[in-house]
């Protein structure tokens, strides 16, 4: 007589009757990893060798899978910040305005993990030449100083600004920013394409805030700007990255890094730009300005490179509908 089960939704046919656990090794399966169902009813491990199948018995035989089958992807080796022929390790920047005490802002620099910072080229007070520099609590010769020209309006502001900050301290890596009007602190475009052509020819290597315009930012690469450096909102606003169209062409057209400037509120919008692509982030208010600016430039650093890994473990695409996750092969009938 043979004995006929179901297994599975497949009719499977045994010379001689079996028990539960019989069948599994016939089957070459681990009782220990499995469950099974017989007509509808649970049968439990324990009785698997005392629990002998009938003829046209219903089995039902399951166990745990993962959520996918996708293959395992080995990330490809990331491509290092390196600005003007130097490379860094963190891809975060961070300013030095607007902390309470120098040393609060080197105790945030410490916490964000940043080897470059931004200094801003100030009239010395001469009524108390004496007072705490930036230089006691953060040392040049070990974070790399990035000269900015924060304030200016017009190209010959910027430039003679640049100029004074290399007469002060040997830096020929600078940050040009020109703004276009005190309430948005927008750049000025043509001010900034004229003080960088002017700034290149003597020798200075530029690093260029500007706005989040692909063209522009290509323009300023042909003319020889060592960073490309687009709003992803205000200054000092905190609204994040606002326009991440256009901050994506331009990361997918420049042959320098792309370091994303201002509007940065918190650590999700150091993430998302990370995410597009971007090669760095700058930012200070976001840091100087929270409750607790160490706590906020810890979460910065942690924010940036979960940012740059998500961007280089490629981001699952865009849907309109629902994708199970699980495989609807081998559902229980």
């Amino acid at each position: 007589m043979a004995w006929a089960l179901k297994i599975n939704g497949e009719e499977r046919r045994f010379d001689h009757s079996l028990t539960v656990r019989e069948m599994l090794i016939l089957l070459g399966l681990d009782p220990a990893k499995i469950a099974v169902e017989r007509n509808l009813a649970i049968v439990p491990r324990s009785s698997y060798g005392d629990i002998r199948l009938g003829d046209g018995d219903r089995i039902e035989i399951v166990h745990f899978i993962g959520g996918g089958n996708a293959p395992i992807a080995n990330l490809p080796e990331d491509k290092p910040l390196t600005i003007a022929g130097r490379t860094y390790a963190s891809r975060l920047i961070i300013g030095t305005g607007k902390y309470k005490t120098y040393a609060e802002n080197a105790a945030a620099l410490e916490a964000s993990g940043a080897e470059i910072v931004t200094v801003a080229v100030r009239r010395v007070n001469l009524s108390d030449p004496g007072a705490p520099r930036l230089v006691d609590y953060i040392d040049p010769k070990k974070v790399t100083y990035l000269p900015n020209t924060a304030g200016c309006f017009t190209g010959e502001d910027a430039v003679r600004t640049l100029r004074l900050a290399r007469e002060a301290g040997g830096w020929t890596l600078v940050k040009l920013e020109v703004l276009g009007d005190r309430k948005t602190l927008y750049p000025d475009m043509l001010e900034t394409l004229r003080a960088t052509e002017l700034l290149i020819r003597e020798g200075f290597q530029v690093m260029v805030y500007c706005s989040d315009d692909p063209l522009m930012a290509t323009r300023l690469e042909e003319m020889g700007a060592v960073a490309i450096m687009p709003l992803a909102a205000p200054i000092g606003s905190g609204l994040g990255v606002q326009n991440a169209v256009n901050i994506r062409m331009i990361v997918e057209e420049a042959k320098v890094p792309v370091i994303v400037d201002a509007g940065v509120g918190t650590a999700s919008d150091a993430a998302k730009a990370m995410e597009l692509g971007c090669d760095g982030v700058l930012m200070n208010t976001a840091i100087a300005g929270a409750k607790d600016p160490i706590a906020m430039a810890r979460a910065m650093k942690l924010a940036v490179e979960a940012g740059r890994l998500a961007y280089r473990a490629g981001r699952i695409e865009r849907k309109l509908y629902a994708t199970a996750s699980s495989p609807l092969t081998g559902l229980i009938g």
